[in-house]
């Protein structure tokens, strides 16, 4: 069983969903620290303008050690951020295939005041769409204590898994031989060579939310995302 453990982010890019898909459970780890400015409550969009960041007002103010599934909404933020998404993606040969589903979930997070609970809904909501199968779960269900790679082992061990896929950016602090004497195998994320897709405003750019992949390729999106058949490093 392949498992992934990792923090939630606000409308992913197309490697996230890549990872999941190829998971048999999604554990969100959130909870772990908030970091300001990371991909917790922001993520990019092309515009005609370029590209811009679509980010989500969050309480931080004396709270700098705050797990990610503490942190509060500040100020409404979701008619915002969809009129902008709205006014890039309009042009898009599937923006009105795929707008209506994508509208709805901005009129539900308007109405959740955590972080957590925000990004967990979209995630939910893009996997359905991308056809996923993947069980996605929180990390407050299972029992986990000590330090990052501890904590990590110990959600993996309790979900009974034999595989655990991260991206490479994690090999930094990783301890890969804890987990191989706990029987289970750590494996690693290549994010190279996506195909690229017929993209509206200029150059093509790999590093925006995958609303754009929905938007510009609609049913297709699952081609452009998934690559089941490429084995992880």
């Amino acid at each position: 069983m392949r498992i992934s453990i990792i923090q939630s982010c606000y409308i992913p890019w197309k490697g996230f969903f890549d990872l999941i898909g190829r998971c048999d459970t999604y554990v969100i780890f959130d909870s772990a620290q908030y970091v300001k400015r990371h991909w917790h409550n922001r993520n990019r969009i092309k515009t005609a303008r370029g590209v811009e960041w679509l980010t989500i007002p969050v309480i931080t103010k004396g709270r700098f050690d705050q797990p990610i599934d503490a942190v509060e909404i500040e100020k409404p933020w979701a008619d915002k951020h969809w009129r902008s998404i709205e006014l890039a993606y309009r042009p898009a040969p599937y923006f009105t295939e795929v707008a209506p589903t994508v509208m709805r979930w901005y009129e539900a997070a308007d109405k959740l005041s955590r972080l957590t609970e925000v990004n967990a809904m979209f995630l939910h909501g893009i996997a359905e769409l991308l056809g996923l199968r993947t069980r996605i779960v929180r990390d407050d269900g299972y029992p986990a204590t000590g330090a990052k790679t501890e904590r990590l082992l110990g959600i993996a061990t309790a979900a009974g898994a034999d595989r655990y896929l991260s991206g490479p950016s994690a090999r930094a602090y990783f301890d890969e031989p804890m987990f191989r004497a706990a029987g289970i195998t750590p494996e690693w994320m290549d994010y190279s060579d996506y195909p690229a897709y017929p993209q509206l405003h200029g150059p093509f750019d790999h590093a925006v939310t995958v609303l754009d992949v929905l938007f510009n390729t609609g049913p297709d999106a699952p081609r452009h995302i998934l690559r089941r058949g490429r084995p992880a490093d």
